[in-house]
């Protein structure tokens, strides 16, 4: 095992653990129920400041992911998916996630460019591309067997289906 190696699963872990992040606290955000402590502004900012850190670890993900030469990963098999000589279907979902999560980040800055239904439908890929995430890891990683990347993976989920339980019930409610 080499460097890259190490830097490629530790790069796709931070991601995902950002990303999921970013949705708990956009869920939160959304459902007005940070508290009044601090502002509005603050909690979206976060939002969107995980958001993007998300995205600049899983493009560092791809990057060592294609540096490791062991990996077999080429650009094009990165960047389209079903080039990949092996594994396809992993990095095919890999690849998608990707392009779902680039979307979502991209057009949250330039948001009131967007009709405010066209946004929120964009914005709400981030649900499934943090599933295909979900089965990128325990397709392709290496450390899918492994207990704690499956326990972190259970509490990641329910981290994120709490919040995300609250805002749906806080819609059915109104």
């Amino acid at each position: 095992m080499t460097i890259w190696w190490y830097l490629t699963r530790s790069t796709g872990i931070v991601a995902t653990v950002l990303a999921v992040g970013s949705i708990v606290w956009g869920t939160r955000f959304s459902a007005r129920a940070t508290g009044t402590r601090l502002g509005p502004n603050w909690w979206l900012d976060l939002h969107n400041w995980l958001g993007g850190l998300a995205l600049a670890f899983t493009v560092a993900h791809v990057v060592f992911s294609v540096v490791d030469s062991d990996s077999g990963l080429r650009v094009i098999d990165a960047l389209i998916p079903g080039q990949a000589k092996d594994a396809t279907t992993a990095v095919s979902v890999g690849v998608v996630a990707l392009y779902a999560l680039v979307l979502v980040v991209v057009t949250s800055w330039p948001r009131k460019r967007f009709g405010r239904r066209v946004w929120r439908a964009i914005h709400l890929l981030s649900l499934p591309a943090i599933v295909l995430v979900g089965v990128h890891t325990f397709q392709m990683g290496s450390d899918a067997p492994s207990t704690t990347l499956r326990v972190v993976t259970v509490g990641l989920v329910a981290v994120m289906l709490y919040p995300l339980g609250l805002r749906l019930f806080g819609l059915r409610r109104s």
